[in-house]
């Protein structure tokens, strides 16, 4: 029997189950990850995070979905693991290897603050299967506008709507997810323009599916307003999700900062 110790941590309800470097050698298959995040049978989680030593960073993070495959971002969990290493550190500042090499700086206040760097805009970077306008995408859903296509180190399809309530995140998240301009599949966030400095967004996870927040997301989202001109850069803009509100900003170098809170669940064994 293989026993894996972990600490189970949420952003806003979007909820990770967090192997420290101590264990970081334990080897996990897909299906094992799964199993691991069936909210019935396992521990259930949307994300499993494996911490390991870095070269070039306080921590490095490798993130799972709970589908098992594997994630290029997470921001929610990002300042799960920044507060991780704050409180194993005592320090106010520290840095993360995140997958791709990416390294994000995040800083401890009243809210812990996650530099997530810069929005991608290209089709290659995002990337589509096709040269598109990422601004104004095709309307490939016959119901839904044009989405706008972002990458926050993972794929994020933005689609403004007039009221995010009425959207059926079931039907429209995985045919979006799915779609074949998406080659890597993508996140789907669903936003609606509240004020220049307020946005109501749902979400469906790449490879998770509803959530109550996506960290990446709300970044993509204010991102992709930015571009439309709904909202305003160096603005801090609260962007309300199903699990809580997420404060970003976009400032004057174009890095998007992302800051929330953190929660700390519960530590434990779990058994495979």
């Amino acid at each position: 029997m293989k026993e894996i110790p972990f600490i189970k941590m949420d952003g806003l309800g979007n909820d990770f189950f967090i192997i420290e470097p101590e264990n970081c050698n334990i080897k996990l298959s897909a299906k094992e990850i799964q199993k691991l995040g069936n909210r019935k049978t396992g521990i259930g989680f949307d994300q499993l995070f494996i911490l390991k030593p870095s070269k070039c960073a306080d921590i490095k993070m490798v993130i799972y979905n709970s589908d098992g495959s594997q994630a290029g971002a997470c921001g929610n969990g990002a300042r799960c693991v920044a507060d991780w290493v704050f409180n194993k550190t005592g320090a106010k500042e520290c840095s993360i290897e995140a997958p791709g090499g990416k390294i994000l700086k995040a800083f401890q206040g009243r809210l812990i603050t996650v530099n997530m760097g810069h929005a991608k805009t290209d089709w290659t970077q995002i990337p589509l299967s096709k040269k598109t306008d990422t601004l104004y995408m095709p309307q490939f859903m016959p119901d839904l506008p044009e989405p706008c296509a972002v990458s926050m180190g993972n794929p994020h399809c933005v689609f403004f709507v007039k009221d995010v309530k009425k959207i059926n995140l079931a039907k429209y998240g995985p045919a979006a997810e799915w779609h074949p301009l998406f080659p890597e599949r993508t996140n789907v966030e669903f936003a609606q323009i509240i004020s220049p400095t307020i946005v109501r967004m749902r979400v469906w996870e790449r490879g998770a599916g509803i959530t109550s927040a996506c960290g990446s997301g709300a970044c993509a989202v204010l991102a992709a307003a930015i571009r439309r001109g709904l909202c305003r850069k160096n603005k801090k803009t609260e962007i309300i999700m199903d699990g809580g509100t997420l404060i970003i900003e976009q400032d004057k170098n174009d890095d998007i900062l992302m800051s929330g809170p953190v929660h700390l669940s519960f530590k434990g064994t779990a058994f495979l």
